[in-house]
């Protein structure tokens, strides 16, 4: 047989070789997360519930999801074990330690404006203005006006049945 016949289920044997190595690291990597596991260490689950485990049984593990819940899970359940900084900080909302020149993102936009401007009386009025006639006045009544103008001469040009005109057919 000639070496070029070959060489695809080569490269395909080899591919299947690589993939099959990652993924066996992987799981020999998850294997030794979960081996790190003792009681009172806080893990995240596959689910993304945050608990502590309380008691490691053979293919189970016990875990505290709420003070005084426990909840029976696989080995395999667990995600991530957690360190206990990063934990304390997750469910307990301890803020991380921040360093000078961190920058802080506000939780909302109140710190966007400042009281002065309030003070100032700087509110804009969005009520419809309009002047003795009742007209609408400003860009936004010209524009009201010239769409109505336009639709009444449009009115006026045509002489079909208001059937066709809905229907869009002529009735000539």
């Amino acid at each position: 047989m000639n070496i070029v016949t070959l060489l695809p289920f080569i490269v395909l044997i080899g591919a299947m070789f690589l993939m099959t190595r990652s993924a066996k690291n992987k799981q020999r990597q998850a294997a030794k997360m979960r081996d790190a596991m003792s009681p009172g260490t806080g893990v995240r689950t596959i689910g993304g519930m945050y608990a502590t485990v309380k008691e490691i049984r053979d293919d189970t593990v016990l875990l505290e999801v709420a003070p005084g819940t426990h909840a029976l899970y696989a080995k395999n359940a667990v995600g991530a074990v957690l360190e206990e900084e990063e934990y304390e900080r997750i469910v307990n909302g301890a803020p991380a330690d921040l360093e000078v020149g961190d920058t802080v993102v506000p939780d909302d936009a109140s710190s966007l404006t400042s009281d002065d401007d309030a003070a100032e009386g700087s509110k804009v009025d969005f009520e419809k203005s309009s002047d003795e006639d009742g007209d609408d006045t400003g860009a936004d009544g010209d524009a009201r006006r010239a769409a109505a103008d336009a639709k009444s001469e449009q009115a006026e040009g045509d002489d079909q049945p208001e059937d066709a005109k809905r229907k869009g057919t002529d009735s000539e």
